[in-house]
């Protein structure tokens, strides 16, 4: 099994950081930006490809109007990038922008 890189790690846990502290979030945007961090194999590998079905079965998201929503939020955010792909084997391009926010005492 291949270690995870240090810095990647760091970088991860700095974007999760940055989520955690951002009071327009909601669960779902916080569910659905893990999955974006894990289905991008984390905030150094960009940008990726992933589909709606995976993103929203990892999220836990049933509907496809929730789904949207966060995700449009996201972008306005300045949390992602994202150019829809409307192939049907072809998944959306994603790219995850570097955030930081201060590590919390309570954490």
């Amino acid at each position: 099994m291949k270690r995870p890189n240090h810095t990647s790690a760091v970088s991860n846990v700095a974007a999760l950081e940055a989520v955690k502290s951002d009071e327009r979030l909601s669960s779902y945007h916080i569910s659905l930006y893990t999955a974006l961090l894990y289905y991008g194999n984390g905030i150094q590998n960009m940008p990726f490809r992933a589909s709606r079905r995976k993103l929203m079965g990892f999220s836990r998201i049933k509907s496809g109007a929730t789904y949207h929503k966060c995700l449009r939020e996201l972008v306005s955010y300045g949390y992602l990038s994202y150019d829809p792909s409307f192939h049907p084997r072809l998944g959306s391009r994603i790219v995850l922008t570097a955030t930081t926010a201060e590590p919390d005492a309570d954490r």
